[in-house]
C-alpha cells in the first residue's frame, strides 16, 4: 500500500513539474496566461520592410519579403478611427493617422519588435533615420497618447508619459480640445458600453 502511494506522489509530482514547465497547457493556463499578459522590456525580434498602408495614428503595415505585416507601435495609443455604425471614430483620428502618414508612407525601415498581440500585430518601436522614433514624434505632435492603460502596462519608452506633457501645456493635436478622451476609455464607453 505505501509503495502504491509512493508511485501516485511520484506521478503527481512529475505531472506538476510537466505543468510548471509547459508540457501540458491544460494544467497550466494560468501561468501560460501570465507569461502572455507580462510586457517585455527589450525588444526581441527585428523586421525590415517598406510601409505600404497606414491604417491610423498608431497602426500600419510593412511589406517584409513580400508578406505584409501588421504594425501596432509599442507605448502608445491614438485616437481611434471609425470602424463602422456601432464604433465611431474620435476627434483628431484622421489628423493623426495624417500625422503618421507623413512620417512614414513609402519608406524602407527597420523597427524593434517585442511580440505579437492577439490580432497578431507584431508590437514594435518605430526608429527613423534621425534617431528619433515615430512613436515618440506621434506623441510629442499631440497625435497620440503615452499608453497608460492598465496602469502602464503596455508602456516600454518611459519618456513618453513627459512628452505628452510637454505636448499638452503647448495644445498641440488632441490637446486643443478641452477633454480629450483617451482611446482606451472610448473603446470602453462608447464601443462596448454604447456611451459616446
Amino acid at each position: 500500500m505505501a509503495r502504491r502511494w509512493g508511485r501516485v506522489a511520484a506521478v503527481a509530482v512529475v505531472l506538476a513539474i510537466a505543468a510548471y514547465a509547459g508540457l501540458f497547457p491544460a494544467l497550466n493556463a494560468d501561468a501560460q496566461a501570465e507569461r502572455q499578459d507580462a510586457s517585455p522590456t527589450q525588444p526581441g525580434f527585428s523586421l525590415t520592410g517598406s510601409v505600404v498602408h497606414v491604417a491610423d495614428g498608431d497602426t500600419f503595415t510593412l511589406l517584409v519579403n513580400g508578406r505584409r505585416e501588421r504594425i501596432r507601435m509599442a507605448s502608445i495609443d491614438a485616437p481611434e478611427t471609425t470602424k463602422d455604425a456601432d464604433r465611431p471614430g474620435q476627434p483628431y483620428a484622421q489628423a493623426s493617422r495624417k500625422a503618421l502618414s507623413d512620417l512614414l508612407a513609402g519608406r524602407t525601415l527597420t523597427l524593434q519588435c517585442y511580440e505579437r498581440d492577439r490580432y497578431e500585430r507584431s508590437i514594435c518601436n518605430v526608429p527613423l533615420p534621425d534617431g528619433s522614433t515615430a512613436n515618440r514624434r506621434q506623441v510629442e505632435a499631440g497625435m497620440a497618447w503615452a499608453n497608460m492603460e492598465k496602469q502602464g502596462r503596455f508602456m516600454r519608452d518611459e519618456s513618453l508619459p513627459e512628452l505628452e506633457n510637454k505636448a499638452r501645456g503647448q495644445k498641440l493635436g488632441i490637446w486643443r480640445d478641452q477633454a480629450p478622451v483617451r482611446p482606451w476609455e472610448w473603446r470602453y464607453r462608447c464601443w462596448q458600453k454604447q456611451q459616446c
